[in-house]
């Protein structure tokens, strides 16, 4: 089981105004009361929405999960006190990290059914959130990136209910291996890279640049 310590929506406001500009972003996000029946679509959350669909949402980041361990670490990092969506997340969890869940995994959550697809490499709005330029970086480096699941059944689902790890897939390749795979620019671990570029659950716009990088070798 993967516990949920909070189930978190957000619609687009105004993040902030840079270099003359309007941004955007839903990443400020609310816990939902629990017991909160929502449903989930191959889109995203019943309450949630992107202002850039160009490059956030869409069927392979319909949920974003991030794990709640991490946490007391971010706090001393950054040296604030950090609440529910600290990183915009829907699903605070509890109980696996980017090394224990594999891409490919199925994920059971109620009605609905999920498949872990990809870690996040976040944009500059979650600089503009939460004060820090050096966050996007931070991130990387530290490989706390939580990961996206897409839905392959949606359905209805309750805020508090624990997620269910339905199915574990066979290439038992991880969330931090995608990771490590992506930051290998050089492929120096050619197996690992070539099994992420390979691997038919990883996203698209995950696979892709790693499958480019090995032609290039």
């Amino acid at each position: 089981m993967v516990g949920v310590v909070s189930v978190n929506v957000g619609t687009p406001r105004l993040l902030a105004n840079q270099a003359g500009e309007r941004v955007y972003s839903a990443i400020a996000k609310r816990p939902v009361p629990a017991g909160t029946i929502l449903w989930l679509s191959t889109g995203n959350l019943a309450g949630d929405a992107q202002a850039d669909l160009s490059v956030h949402g869409g069927p392979d980041k319909a949920i974003y999960a991030y794990p709640s361990e991490h946490l007391a670490a971010w706090a001393v990092d950054l040296d604030e006190t950090l609440g529910a969506a600290a990183f915009g997340e829907n699903l605070s969890t509890q109980g696996v990290l980017e090394a224990q869940v594999g891409i490919g995994d199925l994920w059971r959550w109620d009605q609905a059914l999920l498949q872990v697809c990809q870690p996040r490499w976040p944009c500059f709005k979650l600089s503009l959130y939460r004060r820090r330029p050096d966050i996007q970086a931070r991130m990387r480096a530290t490989g706390r990136t939580g990961w996206y699941l897409r839905v392959l059944e949606p359905g209805e689902v309750v805020v508090g209910s624990p997620l269910e790890i339905a199915e574990r897939d066979p290439a038992r390749r991880t969330v931090a291996d995608a990771h490590a795979a992506m930051r290998d620019r050089h492929v120096e671990d050619r197996p690992l890279v070539d099994a992420l570029a390979n691997h038919a659950a990883l996203a698209a716009e995950w696979r892709e640049p790693v499958r480019e990088r090995l032609t290039r070798r």
